[in-house]
């Protein structure tokens, strides 16, 4: 049986898959959700589109790709936060992200107004 951690976990996952193939069209290869104290951590793996991938062969390309990542990101960030508070029930402080270009993963670090992670475990 799943722990109330791992489901929501799953939960998490789910959610944030379907609103990037919903965004860009594909979601990562593979998304992997953490709740840690007071946070919640995606690492997203495959993220780059096929586009995105020729485009980091060329120096201009890398800061391209991970401006308009970004763009993308600052006008999205509400529903991203939407997603952590009502799949958790907490607020979102704040948030934190990055894309690797070597790798093709990205990384959102959600900070929240408790330790969901003690409260799950108890």
């Amino acid at each position: 049986m799943k722990s109330i951690k791992r489901q929501l976990e799953s939960e998490l996952s789910e959610a944030f898959i379907k609103f990037q193939r919903e965004l860009i069209g594909r979601g990562p290869q593979e998304a992997r959700i953490y709740i840690v104290k007071d946070m919640v951590i995606a690492r997203f793996k495959g993220v780059l589109t096929v586009e995105e991938k020729h485009l980091i062969n060329h120096s201009v390309g890398v800061n391209l790709v991970k401006q308009m990542r970004m763009l993308l990101r600052d006008m999205y960030i509400e529903d991203l936060k939407a997603i952590v508070e009502q799949k958790t029930g907490c607020e979102v402080l704040t948030s934190h992200s990055d894309l690797s270009t070597e790798t093709g993963e990205r990384m959102e670090i959600f900070v929240i107004n408790k330790n969901l992670e003690k409260e799950l475990l108890e």
